[in-house]
């Protein structure tokens, strides 16, 4: 982002334009809208121009720009419609001191005014860092038609009944309150010139509403935002309070509204960690506070995400949740290689395990993971890579069995480190990612060249 968007305030403020021709015209249209003080310098005024003077909308003086005659002003425009004379015009305004803006002219503009569609006091402003201006129109037509036109006239009405909206509770009886009336109540009151009434009546039927909080127990998937499911994206958008593990990258928490009390309790194998007993009180606090918590947790919180200890604890404590699955590693992490899970007539299963558990070590199926053709997802398998070989051999397993670990699964940073069992301990030493092993699988293209000369020497 090379332009950092701002909505500057402009009430009794000067603004001076230098031009007085059709340029000028164009931009004064936009600025006219605002409640600043305009001046214009410029020969040869528009006849526009002149009917704005006799309206009193704004100041001429019938001469060039010179220096000093912007100082203290809060923006500047540059409108000439001519190169030289614009230059000229942005050197005296930039030695006074005034965000410059030299119109069609992106490279010596001090700021940009973007496309705008004005439903005052509502205002979008869109864009593109003058990449693409027919963009920027097309997006502005489409915002347009969404937009009715009453919704300016509505959130002025709303504006003064702001005050009152306080008694409301924060968090969801309040978003619930304004929702009605802009988006449903209010619009249809409108068109009969009662939305005054239609706003009292929605506030007296909020008033009386009961806040309880709720948890949503939710998949973030393993990290590409894109990979979250459309329900776990839509309870990012109502939560008050989200509570991820840190796992969770900031992409994905950036789809959080932005109100939003954002709070990290991690688990980190190996390190500082939150204490599950802590989490589990922290999300019964905040659902008991009436709040709606989003507890998000990396890949599917079904698999190795302590969720039947939170899910517990919530319904020993009497607050409602629900549990929304996610998109796990372990599949992120096959689809990156090009592989499935499971093959028919190969492996009609697949072995979901963890490297630890409490105790240290987790135990497992040794014969069955060394079993011809059988494969498994190792999650949390980094320090145990050793351990884990060395059981694979003990039980008969080929020294050359395929293994593959994917480090940051579907994440820009994502790595795939194909090798062996044999090989398996120093591919993973040294990763800083979480990383999952894929025993029995090998990248596409490398398992389609062994399968190739397998058949080349039957």
């Amino acid at each position: 982002m090379k332009h950092f968007p701002i909505f500057v305030a402009l009430t009794g403020q000067r603004v001076v334009v230098s031009g007085a021709g059709e340029c000028a015209v164009a931009k004064l249209r936009l600025i006219l809208k605002t409640e600043a003080r305009v001046e214009v310098y410029g020969t040869s005024p528009h006849t526009q121009i002149t009917t704005w003077v006799n309206e009193g909308k704004l100041t001429h003086i019938p001469r060039p720009l010179r220096a000093g005659d912007a100082r203290g002003a809060r923006l500047f425009y540059a409108a000439n419609d001519d190169a030289e004379n614009d230059g000229q015009a942005a050197e005296h305004a930039m030695a006074d001191g005034v965000l410059t803006n030299v119109v069609d002219n992106l490279g010596d503009s001090q700021f940009i005014t973007p496309a705008i569609v004005d439903r005052d006091p509502v205002v979008v402003a869109i864009g593109t860092e003058g990449a693409a201006p027919v963009l920027a129109r097309d997006i502005k037509r489409r915002v347009e038609e969404m937009l009715p036109t009453t919704l300016g006239s509505l959130t002025r009405i709303g504006q003064k009944f702001r005050a009152r909206a306080e008694m409301l509770p924060m968090g969801r009886i309040r978003r619930a309150f304004w929702s009605a009336f802009y988006f449903k109540s209010g619009p249809e009151a409108f068109t009969r010139g009662a939305a005054e009434d239609a706003l009292e009546d929605e506030f007296n039927r909020h008033l009386v509403a009961v806040t309880e909080g709720r948890v949503d127990l939710v998949g973030a998937g393993p990290g590409d935002p894109e990979l979250l499911t459309l329900k776990a994206r839509n309870l990012l958008h109502e939560a008050d309070v989200v509570i991820h593990d840190a796992l969770v990258p900031p992409a994905v928490l950036e789809l959080a509204r932005r109100e939003a009390v954002i709070i990290e309790a991690g688990k980190r194998g190996f390190g500082p960690s939150w204490k599950q007993d802590d989490i589990n009180d922290l999300l019964v606090d905040h659902a008991r506070k009436g709040h709606h918590v989003v507890r998000l947790k990396s890949g599917d919180p079904g698999i190795f995400g302590r969720l039947e200890e939170e899910a517990q604890s919530l319904s020993s404590a009497g607050v409602p949740f629900a549990i929304v699955p996610g998109v796990t590693s372990a599949s992120a992490a096959a689809a990156s290689i090009g592989q499935p899970l499971t093959r028919r007539g190969q492996n009609s299963a697949v072995r979901l395990l963890t490297a630890h558990d409490m105790k240290g070590y987790a135990e497992a199926d040794w014969r069955g993971l060394t079993a011809p053709g059988a494969v498994a997802a190792i999650y949390m398998g980094k320090k145990a890579a050793r351990f884990l070989q060395g059981r694979m051999l003990m039980f008969g397993a080929d020294r050359l069995t395929p293994v593959t670990v994917v480090e940051n699964a579907s994440q820009p940073s994502q790595r795939i480190l194909p090798t062996t069992l044999m090989g398996l301990p120093d591919v993973t030493d040294g990763l800083e990612g979480p990383a999952i092993m894929l025993v029995g699988l090998a990248p596409r293209p490398a398992a389609d060249a062994l399968t190739q000369l397998t058949e080349d020497f039957a």
